[in-house]
């Protein structure tokens, strides 16, 4: 409270300055008023404390969707956050490869395969449209039968010991590969963006800042996934996620911009989150529909 107060003392000191010519020193000039301006944005931006309420829409789901500790250069600076019991519902990892060739934006994967969750599965390869970058498969259908050695996070769904939980999030540096590729029906690959003990990685690939999907998970086993529409950095989003008051490990990158989706329709709610921007591809925030996507993950409430 003492800090907002001195802040909002300095605003009303620099109105005063720009509003009153009188008082502005010869030395004050339109630089210095900006870097006094930004330093107020900067400190205004460190007491955003995000709300983290949750409102049931089923049996083992939930949804929050509170501001992000700091605000973004476009947007509302709001996260979505869907919290799942998995054992609660059905899964399925669905592929273009496996259904004609055909994507499909994720809506439509709802409406023909009766879901009521739909993200992204993955990134892929925008070569050819329906490939994903790293190991993917569904059953005995393989969508990429290449495991790629930098990816070093799996989504397993659908165990083949019943009595194991039906949608978890490996990391390979902990697990490798062949101690569990026969453990589960179903894989996709993808980069992790924090460790199998909850420590974050650094993200010094891109130095660029997106709409971004993740899917994590706790201790308890369940798994969330987190929405962006407002752009940030990955290692400004995996900063987020280590503040949250809950703790997760194990998270994955699943997509970023434009195609990044997220769907969900459970009883009456209807909820719809579409990426956008990237700074590098796509420095635009005017997306305003889901883009068809090769690659899904989706949950069923059970019947």
């Amino acid at each position: 409270m003492k800090l907002l107060k001195q802040l909002m003392l300095s605003c009303f000191t620099l109105i005063a300055l720009l509003n009153t010519s009188a008082q502005v020193s010869p030395s004050v000039t339109a630089d210095t008023i900006k870097i006094k301006v930004d330093s107020i944005r900067v400190n205004l931006d460190t007491v955003i404390v995000p709300v983290y309420e949750w409102k049931n829409l089923a049996d083992g789901i939930d949804l929050c969707e509170p501001s992000a500790p700091r605000l973004s250069i476009l947007g509302d600076s709001k996260l979505t956050i869907v919290k799942i019991n998995p054992n609660k519902f059905d899964f399925e990892l669905l592929t273009a490869t496996q259904y004609g060739k055909i994507s499909r934006p994720v809506n439509e994967w709802a409406d023909s395969f009766n879901l009521n969750v739909v993200i992204n599965a993955g990134m892929y390869e925008l070569s050819n449209g329906l490939i994903n970058r790293g190991y993917m498969k569904s059953y005995d259908h393989h969508n990429n039968a290449s495991f790629n050695p930098n990816y070093n996070s799996m989504i397993a769904l659908n165990p083949k010991d019943t009595t194991e939980t039906k949608f978890t999030i490996m990391d390979l540096k902990c697990d490798t590969w062949e101690q569990v590729k026969s453990d589960y029906h179903c894989y996709s690959q993808g980069m992790r963006m924090i460790d199998c003990n909850g420590e974050a990685l650094s993200w010094n690939k891109r130095n660029q800042s997106c709409s971004m999907l993740i899917a994590a998970k706790d201790a308890q086993g369940n798994i969330y996934y987190i929405f962006s529409r407002s752009p940030y950095t990955h290692n400004q989003m995996i900063g987020f996620m280590m503040d949250f008051p809950f703790e997760l490990t194990n998270a994955i990158y699943l997509e970023g911009g434009p195609e990044t989706s997220l769907y969900v329709k459970v009883g009456n709610t209807v909820i719809e989150r579409v990426g956008s921007y990237v700074s590098q591809t796509y420095p635009r925030d005017d997306n305003d529909h889901f883009w068809p996507l090769p690659n899904v993950i989706g949950l069923r409430v059970k019947q």
